[in-house]
């Protein structure tokens, strides 16, 4: 049964055009041309990944993603050409998974629908799973099983991409990463370039766990390389 995939874009050039691409590849595509049409559609239809401008009509293409965010985590990729919108998705308050900017290659939208839906639907059962340890780094504690982290005892409350990049982080302390490596582990997909994703989840997750972002203690950026867990 092929993958169904949410297109919410106002444009129906552009639509038309992602669809009948997506089609070729074997998904099964609804369209959505503004944001309330979107949302109705969600209601009523269960799909594998939402492909979503944010630039719409009558519901923004955010207010879209907030209300996705209150009971789904669906893999939401943002298709738009507003940078200033996509750092806020990626901000992850609102939970986007990734983005590509108009204009882009039916290639590249392509190979990161692939990736989306793949890293959404790989997964072990808990029941076979062995239960990990916790880790530690000086006041800073993760809980992969539970997916819970804690700052000097007190919660903090990540998204899912901000947490598996702590994880990375915790079990390789002595190792420096590129935002290339970044990107590869935590995404799972080849890099092209999106540095301003890796720049966006670095500076929420240190607003969320330094006690002074602009000078971090835990995620170091190592100059002209990449960043590593603080000594």
């Amino acid at each position: 049964m092929p993958n169904s995939i949410l297109l919410v874009e106002d444009d129906s050039d552009i639509s038309k055009l992602v669809k009948s691409h997506l089609e070729l590849e074997n998904f099964k595509v609804l369209t959505a041309f503004d944001g309330e049409e979107a949302i109705a559609l969600l209601q009523k239809n269960k799909v594998d990944l939402i492909l979503l401008d944010l630039m719409l009509p009558k519901i923004s293409g955010m207010d879209v993603l907030k209300q996705i965010r209150v009971n789904s985590l669906i893999p939401v990729l943002i298709i738009s050409a507003k940078g200033s919108d996509i750092d806020k998705a990626l901000g992850l308050g609102f939970g986007a998974d990734d983005y590509i900017s108009k204009p882009f290659s039916m290639i590249e939208l392509t190979a990161r629908v692939h990736a989306a839906i793949r890293r959404a639907t790989q997964y072990v059962p808990r029941e076979e799973q062995s239960k990990p340890a916790p880790l530690y780094f000086k006041e800073l504690s993760l809980d992969p099983d539970t997916f819970s982290a804690q700052v000097k005892g007190k919660s903090i409350q990540l998204t899912s991409k901000e947490f598996h990049i702590l994880k990375l982080f915790m079990t390789n302390q002595k190792r420096v990463f590129t935002k290339e490596q970044i990107y590869h582990f935590i995404w799972e997909d080849d890099y092209y370039g999106n540095e301003n994703v890796i720049n966006v989840h670095i500076r929420r997750l240190r607003e969320k766990i330094e006690e002074d972002p602009s000078n971090p203690q835990y995620i170091q950026t190592v100059w002209g390389i990449g960043y590593k867990l603080g000594e």
